[in-house]
């Protein structure tokens, strides 16, 4: 463990090096490519005024509101789908088509409708986080052997039971797959919303990219950016890694 720690710890060192020494080299425009220490003095600053902290809060409420919206609606258009022909031609379809639109061709339909509140945000969110879900879903159920099913009806299983103590659990690898695509879609779909969706209340971490982008600051692009990488990785190892790793040791999967 040590060992991995203290190779990560070398290669971000040197990722950090090789972008200072891009900087002195002035290959680039110091407004275009600010040194780390720029950076730096950004977040410092952001973090003492409280900017930083009440964009993360603002963001990542919409982020969980919309993610959970879509995770509720998904997984059983999802189920529904790998279940029945006449949904896959359908639904299927639907979801493998939409999937593949960005998510920023969400934002125009939804100032539409809703103009520039909340409600448009967490509209993009779930547009972005809904599809990616639905197909996981599907594939997840309809890749478990038949044998199980079988298996399970032998023994006196069916209908509802089945599902629930069979299906589910035996293509549970395949919906977590599906929930961190989703999350990423979800924070992918987010920062569009929160870019070109001015509100009065509720500064994210998007209007400050916009902002940043708008007033030529790239410490204050680059630093934010930062965050969101940092928050996406917090996430993923205090959330789905640990869920992954009990996963891997109930099905035998885990590496040795």
């Amino acid at each position: 463990m040590i060992t991995r720690w203290l190779v990560a710890a070398l290669f971000f060192s040197a990722l950090a090096v090789s972008w200072h020494l891009l900087v002195a080299a002035k290959i680039w425009s110091p407004l275009l490519l600010p040194a780390p220490l720029s950076v730096l003095d950004y977040l410092r600053s952001a973090v003492e005024d409280g900017t930083l902290f009440e964009a993360m809060l603002v963001t990542v409420r919409r982020l969980l509101i919309g993610y959970g919206l879509g995770i509720l609606v998904g997984l059983p258009l999802g189920l529904l789908t790998a279940s029945s022909k006449w949904s896959q031609d359908t639904i299927g379809v639907l979801a493998l088509g939409l999937q593949t639109l960005p998510s920023v061709c969400w934002v125009p339909l939804a100032l539409l409708w809703f103009g520039q509140t909340e409600s448009a945000m967490l509209f993009v969110v779930v547009m972005g986080t809904l599809w990616s879900l639905i197909i996981a879903t599907d594939t997840g159920v309809r890749t478990i052997p038949p044998i199980y099913s079988r298996a399970a009806r032998s023994m006196g299983s069916s209908g509802f039971h089945t599902w629930t103590h069979v299906i589910l659990p035996a293509a549970l690898p395949f919906l977590l797959s599906g929930m961190k695509q989703g999350w990423a879609f979800a924070w992918r779909s987010l920062m569009a919303a929160e870019i070109y969706v001015t509100i009065l209340t509720g500064f994210g971490l998007g209007h400050l990219l916009h902002y940043g982008r708008e007033l030529s600051a790239m410490d204050q692009v680059i630093g934010v950016m930062i965050v969101i990488v940092l928050i996406g990785l917090a996430v993923d190892k205090t959330l789905f890694a640990p869920i992954e790793r009990f996963l891997h040791r109930r099905w035998g999967t885990g590496r040795s």
